[in-house]
């Protein structure tokens, strides 16, 4: 019996189930162990589970620079000098104090002189900004066109390019593919995936796919399709005021075409993604694409091993862990990201009468009821805290970021992930027991 089922110890390489790692030796690896639990595995063949942060950098948050500077970017001016390498140095202090909360990992847009401090770190490929791709937008919908026939080439040159500086990384944990891509509502009253393609501009091949797919499910014929839907025969333009009107065609046979076509774009999706990052970088694991919502189920079984070793979602605070876990990664290996909470869930959670909880005091507990759930779950193998430092329209105490906008520490937060994290491995560990 391995030795994780002892009290009190965590498991060890030896404990791994036979024929559930995935991987590369020598790098990040991913394996379950007899209890049940999944875990990362280093290039040095030790079991973690890894504590990052999303977006350190000087601009503060995720993503590039914005065109106008955040008030943290130039309180990181002020204090450390305009680039990096002059004055006091933002990348030394920053790593002190990362160490200091327990963590262990940089996620996402950080810095690249924290890569050299003593993190693992993990990389975004973004699939979905491939210079001069086709994008598809529509309501809640954001994601390339896997039809266009340039897709396969693009995606490769695209993951050649982004891969070249990482390659041969062994801190390197793995790739995230795209961040909170829009699949389309899963809301049978709203549009989803397979409506909004129907409704595109001829100029998109998923136009054409979707409306291929629609013909070849229903004896190739118009009228069949409009008599199985429920439409009228002019319903191309049906079905496109129904989508301005952010409205879904519903029907038992339009969701079920519906729910095989969103299958069919998320297979391409993550095969194509997952040929052009094992092309250009096999050592790595391949993260998914951090889903900012639950996806549609026939999304979620597109998700999977072997284009995708570990299922990346965003927590939700307040929300059932379990029901988002399920809906988001199945029975897989996850990776938590979200962790915390921001403004916007602040301004969105309803005033309660009487005389408390007040709103503050319910989304910090719900922020670590959250995070601890994580660490509890036997699929996740990584936590991440979303912000670094607060945005321009946050003040203490109802920012989202482990630091304000004057590089003060936001102790009501970086107290509460320090406890967390110095626990997480052994909740992880206890919780698959």
């Amino acid at each position: 019996m391995g030795s994780s089922s002892r009290r009190g110890t965590f498991p060890t390489f030896a404990d791994l189930r036979p024929g559930t790692l995935r991987g590369a030796e020598g790098f990040f690896r991913a394996g379950r162990v007899e209890e049940g639990a999944w875990w990362l595995v280093t290039p040095e063949d030790e079991l973690v589970f890894l504590r990052a942060v999303a977006g350190v950098n000087r601009h503060g948050r995720a993503g590039p620079p914005p065109t106008l500077r955040s008030a943290y970017a130039r309180s990181v001016e002020q204090l450390y000098g305009p680039t990096a390498g002059t004055g006091q140095d933002w990348a030394r202090t920053t790593a002190t104090r990362l160490h200091t909360w327990g963590v262990d990992t940089v996620g996402p847009w950080a810095d690249a002189g924290l890569v050299d401090r003593g993190f693992y770190f993990t990389a975004l490929a973004d699939f979905a900004r491939m210079p001069e791709f086709p994008v598809l937008h529509g309501p809640g919908l954001r994601l390339p066109d896997v039809f266009d026939p340039r897709w396969p080439a693009a995606a490769e040159a695209h993951a050649a390019a982004v891969a070249a500086p990482w390659a041969g990384r062994p801190e390197l944990v793995g790739w995230f593919t795209d961040d909170g891509l829009g699949w389309g509502s899963a809301d049978p009253l709203r549009p989803g995936l397979f409506q909004i393609c129907l409704s595109l501009e001829p100029a998109h091949a998923a136009y054409h796919a979707a409306w291929e797919f629609a013909l070849a499910a229903n004896g190739g014929r118009l009228e069949a399709v409009a008599r199985r839907w429920g439409l009228e025969p002019a319903q191309r333009e049906r079905l496109r005021q129904l989508t301005r009107e952010d409205r879904g065609l519903g029907g038992a046979a339009f969701a079920e075409d519906a729910a095989r076509f969103a299958r069919e774009f998320a297979r391409r999706y993550f095969s194509g993604t997952a040929r052009a990052l094992r092309a250009a970088d096999p050592s790595h694991l391949l993260l998914g694409c951090r889903f900012a919502h639950p996806p549609p189920a026939a999304v979620r079984a597109a998700c999977v091993a072997p284009d995708v070793d570990v299922v990346s979602w965003r927590l939700r605070a307040g929300a059932s862990f379990a029901a988002q876990a399920v809906a988001a990664a199945g029975e897989g290996p996850q990776w938590v990201t979200g962790g915390g909470l921001s403004h916007g869930d602040f301004r969105k959670l309803p005033l309660r009468d009487g005389t408390g909880p007040t709103r503050l005091e319910r989304l910090l507990r719900a922020g670590r009821e959250g995070l601890v759930a994580a660490c509890r779950d036997p699929r996740t193998v990584g936590i991440e805290w979303a912000h670094w430092a607060d945005g321009n329209e946050e003040a203490p105490p109802f920012g989202a970021g482990l630091v304000h906008a004057d590089d003060d520490e936001a102790v009501e937060h970086t107290e509460l992930l320090t406890h967390i994290h110095l626990r997480a491995r052994a909740l992880h560990a206890a919780g698959a027991r």
